[in-house]
């Protein structure tokens, strides 16, 4: 096998863990002796030993002289757990390559400079941009503080995500609610507007088989209209967060914290996007799931605070004029104003076809 073979192994390796390790990146790492695989690891949850370890206590003795394969930069400091660049030295092996380095901080470079004082000959940038792609959750939260955002929308042929008289369930096959299962898996935390609650009352729960903690249900909610018998409030199966405006009273509010919600409470009457993604990403939140409605996906297009969209389209025609489509609000007045998307992916799910897109101003990762 060649070098690009062993660091696609790598990646695979981080591939099978995405959603389980936040906020922590997902790394995969291939020990290699004589051309022949001696450890392989990959980091499985947060505070859990890192890929590299598991792949050195695999190879043993074996690790001397051996090269190593790794997604991402080790780390050199302590953190939950100790520096993987000491175990690294200590283990005798002799080459390193880095696919990317780490955008934190606390490791950015540090860790290939720490291997090389120790003679172990570094090299960095072998599949970086297939690297970078894969933590891209990880990257955007560490240089912004901000949650990585997905808004997903359902939608007939014709752009429409109800029939007129408000009819919604259900658009899409079987199959396209399965797969969202699969990105709610992935995101740390799952949206939706308080009409959503309303109407549908939604569980929002990730029902995939190897779940490793819940994502939290966040519910934009104003004036705090959430139904305290929903669902949402009442199942306890995943943490629930209400973001609320100013207005809303303290003795309301402990209507639901005495039911073990968390009330996230704006300093303004209405709740900016900008606003709401800061304190998220405070409370650890790195990556958010978008479900709407309408006028909560067109709240996050208004205000550009979004880096992917997931379009679910159905083979059926709802039409009529009164049908509601999936972003709401004033929209824009000019086409020229309309923002360009890139087309990531294409494919069938079901009779279903399912795009992913990445708007054109945070193309960069």
């Amino acid at each position: 096998m060649s070098d690009l073979q062993f660091m696609e192994l790598a990646l695979t390796l981080a591939k099978e863990t995405v959603g389980q390790t936040s906020p922590n990146p997902v790394v995969g790492a291939v020990l290699v002796k004589n051309n022949q695989v001696i450890g392989l690891g990959a980091h499985l949850k947060a505070g859990e030993p890192h890929a590299e370890v598991h792949a050195i206590r695999m190879a043993g003795e074996k690790a001397k002289g051996a090269t190593l394969y790794v997604t991402l930069e080790p780390c050199h400091h302590f953190g939950r757990t100790p520096p993987c660049c000491d175990l690294i030295i200590q283990s005798g092996i002799q080459k390193v390559y880095v696919a990317t380095q780490d955008p934190n901080a606390l490791v950015s470079g540090k860790g290939i400079e720490k291997m090389k004082q120790a003679g172990i000959d570094v090299e960095v940038g072998l599949l970086e941009e297939e690297a970078r792609k894969l933590n891209q959750v990880f990257f955007h939260f560490i240089q912004t503080g901000l949650p990585y955002v997905t808004l997903k929308a359902a939608v007939s042929l014709d752009g429409k995500t109800a029939t007129y008289t408000g009819e919604s369930q259900w658009i899409t096959s079987r199959a396209s609610r399965q797969d969202v299962h699969h990105f709610r898996h992935t995101h740390d935390a799952i949206l939706v507007g308080v009409n959503t609650v309303i109407k549908d009352d939604p569980r929002l729960t990730v029902r995939v088989s190897d779940e490793v903690k819940p994502a939290v249900r966040v519910i934009l909610d104003t004036s705090l209209r959430t139904p305290l018998g929903a669902k949402i409030i009442q199942d306890h199966e995943a943490p629930t967060w209400i973001v609320v405006g100013s207005e809303v009273t303290s003795e309301w509010i402990r209507h639901f914290t005495d039911l073990g919600i968390k009330i996230i409470q704006m300093n303004s009457k209405h709740i900016p996007i900008q606003d709401m993604l800061s304190h998220l990403g405070e409370l650890g939140i790195t990556s958010l799931f978008v479900e709407g409605g309408a006028e909560v996906l067109g709240s996050f297009l208004k205000e550009r605070h979004f880096q992917r969209v997931i379009t679910y389209i159905a083979p059926k025609l709802i039409g009529g004029s009164g049908a509601p489509t999936s972003f709401a609000g004033d929209g824009i007045a000019n086409i020229d104003e309309a923002l360009s998307l890139e087309i990531e992916e294409v494919c069938q799910i079901g009779p279903d076809i399912r795009i992913v897109s990445i708007p054109k101003w945070g193309g960069e990762i």
